[in-house]
Order: structure tokens, then C-alpha cells, then sequence
């Protein structure tokens, strides 16, 4: 695919998916939808971790309701069905681990654009705000489904009535997201933390993604099977070797990701 809404590029392992409208705040149009969708699907093939960020200014202002396809009769529910759906499960379902680096405002389906990915570093200048109430809507694009899990029910509620914007350092400590970094320092701190990803244990990382995941739905003896389950694959693994060989001669490993 040719893009025209965003940027790709992979280097070292490393793939990384730009919103470019800045003009905009990289709001979501149903090109950019299906841009990244592609991207995302494609970097799970050729990548070993994957960062989603934004250019200019903002993360992502959510759906760009100047966007021809917006105008006149919008069919909410097909356009959730039909592209926000196989965008976000490209994202989550990424068999590599991804790191949103929300560079600034991340609201409405911008906000929940981050929230899909692994690990969510943002600056410290950032916020995020599930504004859908404001326009008499719900939260979507799964708001309704991550935040419960990220911050609990109570912050989401709140999140979710009140419409409030959430300073990226709130959102770090309700647990929303894993980290607000300084601005001066953030860049260099995202693409540290996406090239150790991009240089560990892939095999390892994609059985911990499941396993967090599952343990939601698990009883504990399902959970310790599962545990055992996937254990026994890294376990077969050449980075598993190499992990253990690079322990007894005291140097840092160099993984395959296999």
C-alpha cells in the first residue's frame, strides 16, 4: 500500500507507525483507518516490536468529523463495524509487542487508538479525554472495554460522564498507561524502550501478551495450565538458550527472537 495518511518505516527490527496530519491532529479518516490497519498487520509479519505515535502536536483528536464519509447520514455502527474494528484488533492482536508513544492529546477514538496498544508511554504535556459525551455520544472504539480493565470501574465511569481531560501523569498513576515522561526527555526514552523490545525474546513477549490477557477470563488451576502451557514452549525456544548460556557467562544476551 501506497500511504498517503501515515508514515512506515522499519529499521532493526523496529517498525514505526506515524499519524501524519498534523493539519488535522491526525484525526481519523477512513483512509487512515485502513492505512494503519495495513501497517499494523504488515509490521506484525516484518517487525519484532511496533510503536504507533503521532506528528506535530497531537497523538490522535479521534474521528475526523470533517471527513467526506462523515457528512450526511453516518452509519455509526458500520463504520465501527467495517473499520475501526479491524483496525483496533490489528493493533491488540499484533503478535509483536507495541508501544503507543502518545506525543500529545489523545482524545475521543485517539484515545482509545493508544489505550489498544501493549504498552502506552506518553509525554508529560499529553492527556487523554473520552470526549463522546460532549457530542452525545458513548465512548467507543473500545474505551468501554480497555479503560474498566486499565483504571478500574469507578475512574472509568468518571472518564466516561464527565468527558474530563486526564493529564498524562493522572494517567500514569490511576494506571491507565505505563509511563508520562518529561517532554524534553521523551523521544529518546520511547525509542529506548522500543529497541530493547525489538531486540529481546520475541517468543517470550508474545507468550506473556496472551497470558496477561487470559488470566482475565481464567480460574487459577486454568491460568497455572496456560502458564505451564506456554512456559513449556519459550522453554524450546533458541532465545531460551541463549538466555541462559548468556546468564553463565555473565554478558548480555543476544536474542533472535526465536
Amino acid at each position: 500500500m501506497d500511504y498517503q495518511e501515515i508514515l512506515f518505516s522499519l529499521e532493526d527490527g523496529l517498525a514505526v507507525v506515524t499519524l501524519n496530519r498534523p493539519a488535522k491532529m491526525n484525526a481519523l479518516t477512513g483512509l487512515t483507518r485502513a492505512e494503519i490497519t495495513h501497517a499494523m498487520q504488515r509490521a506484525g509479519k516484518e517487525a519484532r516490536a511496533v510503536v504507533l505515535t503521532g506528528s506535530g502536536v497531537s497523538f490522535c483528536s479521534g474521528q475526523d468529523l470533517s471527513d467526506a464519509a462523515s457528512q450526511g447520514k453516518l452509519d455509526l455502527e458500520r463504520t465501527l463495524r467495517d473499520e475501526y474494528t479491524p483496525m483496533l484488533e490489528a493493533i491488540y492482536n499484533c503478535p509483536v509487542p507495541t508501544i503507543a508513544a502518545v506525543n500529545g492529546p489523545a482524545a475521543g477514538a485517539g484515545a482509545n487508538l493508544a489505550l489498544a496498544a501493549d504498552v502506552v508511554i506518553a509525554t508529560e504535556s499529553a492527556y487523554f479525554m473520552q470526549a463522546f459525551a460532549r457530542i452525545g455520544l458513548m465512548p467507543d472504539a473500545g474505551g468501554t472495554w480497555f479503560m474498566p480493565r486499565q483504571m478500574g470501574m469507578a475512574k472509568a465511569m468518571g472518564a466516561a460522564l464527565f468527558a474530563d481531560k486526564i493529564s498524562a501523569r493522572q494517567a500514569s498513576d490511576w494506571g491507565m498507561i505505563w509511563e508520562a515522561i518529561p517532554d524534553a526527555e521523551f523521544d529518546a526514552h520511547w525509542r529506548a524502550r522500543a529497541a530493547y523490545l525489538a531486540s529481546g525474546p520475541t517468543r517470550a513477549f508474545g507468550a506473556i501478551k496472551r497470558a496477561i490477557r487470559d488470566g482475565y477470563g481464567n480460574s487459577l488451576p486454568e491460568q497455572l495450565s496456560e502458564e505451564a502451557h506456554l512456559q513449556g514452549q519459550c522453554g524450546k525456544t533458541r532465545d531460551f538458550m541463549e538466555g541462559v548460556t548468556a546468564f553463565m557467562e555473565k554478558r548480555p544476551a543476544k536474542f533472535e527472537g526465536r
